[in-house]
């Protein structure tokens, strides 16, 4: 792995002890991009899945079927790049309900995380090595996304600095970033700075540290399966249930796959991590953030 790109700003902003802490909290994950030349596609955005013979095509009851947004070759993957329990072989096949706010006129078709009646907008399915599949039949209201190959590099991720782990690293028990840069402490100000500049795009991912747009995702998620409540990051059954949900892919908007998630936002299903070691995918959960 070559990608140094959080270790030298750790190097650059940091204490030598904080950098320490800082580079241990990173992790690999697969960054897809579109194929190109030689380069072997280890998944692809859009087109028409293969489904196991006799598997219908997901949807969401009382709302219509779902959209198929990509599918992964597992054992493509670079395993240096995976985490641990992730499958080594199959394929993982993601859809996502797409409300076009004119269908229906019901608000209701949108996916929320927070809405547990929504979360059959989002679906996850795992087709094991070796199992009989045939191109599905598309149900006649969608219209397949264009097809788009994707190869992948492996890449250091690092968490959101709101995180319990990255707070406790960077902080110390019980610190809070205060919301205004001015007010972080000095020799934490330029690091959080270049970092927020530094992660770029969201793109699209598999496995590691989730990209967010605004916020982590980790906390959606918890906060949707706490239940009723106010809770503000930093919340210590926020912190504790966020810690049991890892990053299992993001997808972001597309030009080439004609792809828009609302505007212009980012796809985040998340998962478990002993629902993951159990290959439980239909308990994987999506956050979308614009």
């Amino acid at each position: 792995m070559t990608d140094e790109r959080y270790a030298r700003l750790a190097a650059d902003h940091l204490s030598a002890d904080l950098a320490d802490r800082w580079t241990a909290l990173l992790r690999p994950c697969a960054r897809l991009h579109p194929a190109a030349g030689d380069e072997r596609p280890v998944a692809a955005l859009g087109g028409t899945p293969e489904l196991p013979l006799g598997t219908a095509w997901p949807e969401w009851p009382g709302h219509g079927p779902l959209s198929f947004v990509a599918s992964v070759r597992c054992a493509a993957l670079p395993r240096e790049a995976l985490t641990t329990g992730f499958p080594q072989d199959g394929t993982l096949l993601f859809f996502y309900f797409e409300y076009d706010g004119e269908a229906d006129g019901d608000e209701g078709s949108f996916v929320s995380v927070d809405d547990p009646g929504t979360w059959a907008g989002a679906q996850v399915l795992y087709v094991p090595e070796g199992t009989p599949v045939r191109p599905a039949d598309v149900p006649g209201e969608l219209t397949p996304y264009p097809r788009t190959p994707l190869a992948a590099e492996t890449e250091l991720s690092a968490p959101d600095l709101w995180l319990p782990q990255a707070r406790q690293a960077l902080l110390g028990d019980g610190g809070q970033w205060p919301e205004q840069l001015r007010e972080t402490p000095t020799e934490l100000r330029s690091f959080r700075r270049a970092f927020e500049r530094l992660r770029g795009d969201m793109g699209h991912q598999v496995g590691g540290h989730a990209v967010p747009v605004q916020g982590p995702v980790e906390y959606e998620i918890a906060d949707a399966h706490l239940g009723p409540g106010h809770r503000t990051w930093g919340d210590p059954l926020l912190d504790e249930e966020a810690a049991r949900w890892v990053s299992l892919a993001q997808f972001d908007s597309d030009i080439d796959a004609e792809m828009e998630w609302g505007d212009a936002g980012t796809l985040y299903w998340l998962i478990r991590h002993e629902d993951l070691a159990a290959l439980r995918f239909d308990r994987a959960r999506l956050v979308v953030q614009c």
